[in-house]
Parts: C-alpha cells; sequence; structure tokens
C-alpha cells in the first residue's frame, strides 16, 4: 500500500493462505473465508491488495496468513 494514499501501488497483490480450519468458526468468519477464495484448510489464494481484502483478512486474522507479492504473484 502507498503510505500516503492508502491505496495500493500498482500491481500489488497478495497472496493469503488458510491456515486454521473454518471448522468451530462462527458462520460470519466461514463466509469471509469462502468470500476470500477459500474453501479448505491450507488452501491458497491471490487477491488484490485493497482496503476491501485487507477488512475480509482482518475480519479472519487468526485463521489466515498473508504475504504481499508482486504483479507476477
Amino acid at each position: 500500500m502507498s503510505p500516503r494514499s492508502g491505496r495500493p501501488c500498482v500491481g500489488e497483490r497478495l497472496r493469503i493462505r488458510q491456515v486454521k480450519s473454518g471448522l468451530g468458526a462462527q458462520r460470519k468468519q466461514r463466509d469471509t473465508l469462502r468470500a476470500l477464495g477459500l474453501k479448505h484448510h491450507q488452501d491458497q489464494v491471490v487477491q488484490p491488495d485493497n482496503r476491501a481484502i485487507r477488512g475480509m483478512i482482518h475480519a479472519v486474522a487468526h485463521l489466515v496468513e498473508v504475504e504481499e507479492v508482486g504483479q507476477d504473484g
């Protein structure tokens, strides 16, 4: 993310990996995992770096690991 504008820099993406199971989590958290594209434990996806995605990650931070990747992913 650009430190001044809060907007993502061109080409920034996030690799999101589910490290804990959604079983036993609240329904809303399971729905958030699904919205991020994570279907099962140890699944990983690459998403654009924006506020909506960051908000979803914040809601399930205890279930996922995140790393920033370049444009090539």
